[in-house]
């Protein structure tokens, strides 16, 4: 693109005030971090997969049907951090610090993993699920398995809990990719996936997370 780069161009619009939803295409998974803080949309790598381009096409209909003018509207104003610790003690609720009275960090949304002598950039709402694999995570997609040195219990703090489900001490896994449960013979709970054959079991621990399915 001539006289300018698509981080650029982003950036440019975003300062005019003119915010257009930005889904980058492109061959180079270096530069994903820039553009998501330039608040892109989405991320696409090239060559691009049909089911993965479907995806962004339907998320970018969902989100320019939403009628945000109304929803901004409706929303109260943000409080800040001074207010919100006036408002604690007026409850009787005593705020520990005022580090505690910042916003959580944002989920994880890419995941850098390897694939034999090559290392793929994997976005978060492609994965089915996360399974601990000795000194691995292992990341389950459609189309196979991959491996991070990430240890599960970190992920798990770095992932959407309304998106991604514990169901074992060893295993998370997306509730969009949750097809149903069934329990076998010896009584144990098994979750069944929406594109994969393979069934995870369900520890005592978790099973209340079914209990309404």
């Amino acid at each position: 693109m001539p006289g300018l780069n698509g981080l650029q161009l982003a950036e440019r619009l975003a300062a005019d005030g003119r915010a257009p939803r930005v889904v980058f295409i492109t061959a180079h998974e270096h530069y994903a971090l820039q553009a998501f803080e330039h608040a892109a949309f989405d991320y696409l790598l090239k060559p691009i997969r049909r089911e993965r381009l479907e995806r962004t096409v339907a998320r970018l209909k969902e989100a320019l049907a939403a009628p945000a003018a109304a929803v901004t509207a409706a929303a109260p104003p943000a409080l800040s951090a001074d207010a919100l610790a006036g408002l604690l003690r007026q409850l009787g609720v005593t705020a520990p610090a005022a580090t505690a009275l910042a916003p959580a960090p944002a989920p994880l949304q890419w995941i850098r993993a390897a694939q034999g002598e090559e290392t793929r950039l994997i976005a978060v709402d492609e994965v089915i699920y996360f399974q601990s694999n000795d000194k691995y995570t292992s990341v389950f997609v459609q189309d196979g398995e991959h491996l991070i040195r990430t240890p599960l219990r970190q992920l798990r703090e770095q992932l959407d809990p309304q998106q991604f489900w514990q169901i074992h001490r060893g295993a998370i896994v997306a509730a969009r990719h949750i097809a149903g449960t069934r329990t076998d013979f010896r009584g144990r709970l098994l979750v069944k996936l929406k594109g994969r054959p393979e069934e995870l079991v369900v520890s005592r621990n978790y099973a209340d997370v079914f209990k309404q399915m």
